[in-house]
């Protein structure tokens, strides 16, 4: 995909929501996708980002994932290289987040700190945007950004996922967000940091798909509690599910415990 230069982000934010509302008329109701445990448990990222999390907890955390089979467990920065050394030779992936969770870091360090945390072992790393700059119109700034994470990620080996904090967002700078993160050669983008104040909804997962297409992974966080609540997001376009309460989710779905309505995940954008 060839880089635009800045002026162009107008003309590429303008033609998705062309595309957008041409797909979304008349709008779908997926049903939720027939999917066992172990289906499940691999699309999810096990995650503990709480501040007060401590050694013990990480070390739980990682035998959990190695347990379940889920796709990667999800922490701060700082415990990076221990799940790197206690997931080492397994499927399960190390992830952490960058610019955490605001986003306003200087996007310097942004750079500095996803390719540290490559070097440590992270394989994956969930920026944070700069949600101020979006919402003001500085897309060529917002892109920038973004770029150097990619590229300091990259260089690490390791994916990136844009967080864009939907909550934050209209549904117009959402989607100028998820173009953004595209152009900028990033691998996902990710609803919420689920500290801004929402969460994953249906719609919002259902637009991010839309506009980005099958290019790009979907990653659905913030608020996901029940095992109804991951399927509906699935069906909706999500490929990764971010969730604390991974083992609750996948222990229902193996129980057949699906009566239960989706918990705060909406059906509307």
């Amino acid at each position: 995909m060839p880089m635009p230069t800045a002026p162009n982000f107008a003309q590429l934010i303008a033609s998705a929501h062309t595309t957008l509302a041409r797909r979304t008329t008349a709008p779908s109701s997926a049903e939720p996708p027939v999917m066992d445990a172990a289906q499940l448990a691999a699309r999810i990222d096990h995650t503990l980002l709480k501040p007060d999390a401590t050694e013990s907890q990480i070390r739980q955390l990682c035998a959990e994932a190695q347990q379940y089979g889920f796709a990667a467990v999800c922490v701060n920065p700082t415990w990076v290289a221990l799940c790197a050394e206690l997931l080492s030779g397994g499927p399960v992936k190390v992830c952490t987040v960058i610019g955490f969770p605001l986003g306003a870091t200087l996007t310097e360090v942004k750079a500095f700190e996803a390719a540290q945390a490559a070097r440590l072992g992270a394989h994956e790393v969930d920026m944070v945007l700069n949600i101020g700059r979006l919402k003001a119109g500085q897309w060529a700034d917002v892109h920038a950004d973004m770029v150097a994470v990619a590229e300091a990620a990259h260089a690490g080996a390791a994916l990136l996922k844009v967080i864009i904090e939907t909550a934050l967002l209209t549904d117009d700078e959402k989607v100028a967000a998820c173009v953004l993160a595209q152009y900028a050669h990033a691998d996902f983008v990710k609803t919420s940091t689920g500290f801004g104040g929402g969460g994953a909804t249906v719609g919002d997962v259902r637009l991010m798909r839309t506009v980005v297409g099958e290019e790009m992974g979907v990653k659905a966080s913030g608020g996901i509690r029940t095992a109804a609540d991951a399927l509906a997001l699935v069906a909706a376009g999500a490929t990764r599910i971010g969730a604390s309460a991974g083992v609750s989710i996948v222990q229902a779905l193996a129980e057949g415990q699906l009566s239960n309505p989706a918990t705060g995940i909406k059906d509307s954008y």
